[in-house]
């Protein structure tokens, strides 16, 4: 998640070059809407501004898929009338860095989350995002306790109304220094003190390969706490084809291999100066 990102939530509540004769992704790049439906494609909608979000619903179409993740409320009628779905809602949440490890936080989220969790529901949607925030000298055991008090006080309302919190697992290597819930092991373990299936981690797979790495691997022993996954090139968060270091066929594959059922979204930052030709060819390349 970018700068433009973070603008976005506080606005909403809120290597190698590619082998000429051999490339590494072997595959036909077809203008072709028909797509495998073996993965549900979904795109973030910030790294395509200052397209409109009716521009973009527009494109996602005309490429074969319908899904467009982190949209809150106000975006979500202009969606609804291009057909066009929103598997990962936000709009509750206060900021990345002021998140459910700090007890000061939990008020507002809350009352927040109590507010969007019906609004989520009755629009037709199944997804909430949600973020751990920042260390602030905090010891991981005192956050993941105060996180799972916090959530807790939501986490019925949720049940009730078959909503899903999503916390999302973000880098903070490089991106967002000092968040707390930067690692599988520790989103996981929250999951299973929470014990409820309406509480599943965002795998954002450009944040846990610059933290953690063994994506694949990850995968497919923890699928089960992994309720939504987001892409993102290695390094430098661009396309995710032969340029970076993630072979994101195989990684698709292996998310195939255990049954997911959700959305797989594209929030790499296009650096080629047609950012839609770019999203069809991350979507081809997904598209096992």
């Amino acid at each position: 998640m970018a700068s433009s990102r973070r603008t976005m939530i506080k606005n909403l509540v809120a290597g190698s070059a590619a082998l000429a004769s051999a490339p590494l992704f072997a595959f036909e790049e077809s203008k072709s809407t028909t797509l495998k439906n073996n993965i549900h494609h979904s795109v973030c909608p910030w790294p395509y501004r200052p397209m409109s979000l009716d521009q973009l619903c527009v494109e996602v179409k005309n490429i074969g898929f319908a899904a467009i993740d982190l949209l809150g409320p106000a975006e979500w009628p202009i969606v609804q009338k291009h057909g066009v779905h929103s598997p990962m809602c936000n709009g509750a949440e206060i900021s990345l860095t002021e998140g459910f490890n700090h007890t000061e936080y939990h008020p507002t989220l809350i009352k927040n989350y109590s507010d969007m969790i019906p609004l989520v529901s009755k629009a037709g949607y199944t997804n909430l995002i949600c973020f751990s925030g920042s260390r602030k000298g905090m010891d991981d055991e005192t956050g993941m306790k105060n996180c799972e008090e916090g959530i807790k006080k939501i986490l019925s309302l949720a049940e009730k109304n078959g909503v899903v919190l999503h916390m999302e697992l973000l880098n903070s290597k490089k991106d967002h220094k000092d968040y707390m819930c930067d690692h599988s092991a520790w989103g996981v373990e929250l999951c299973r003190r929470l014990g409820s299936e309406n509480f599943k981690l965002l795998y954002d797979i450009y944040h846990m390969q610059v933290d953690e790495g063994d994506v694949i691997n990850t995968i497919r022993t923890h699928h089960q706490w992994f309720g939504h996954y987001h892409t993102g090139g290695v390094p430098g968060r661009h396309e995710i084809d032969e340029t970076q270091e993630l072979y994101y066929p195989a990684i698709m594959r292996a998310i195939v291999e255990t049954g997911f059922k959700g959305h797989v979204a594209q929030e790499f930052i296009p650096s080629a100066a047609d950012k839609i030709a770019s999203l069809r060819k991350a979507i081809a390349i997904c598209d096992v």
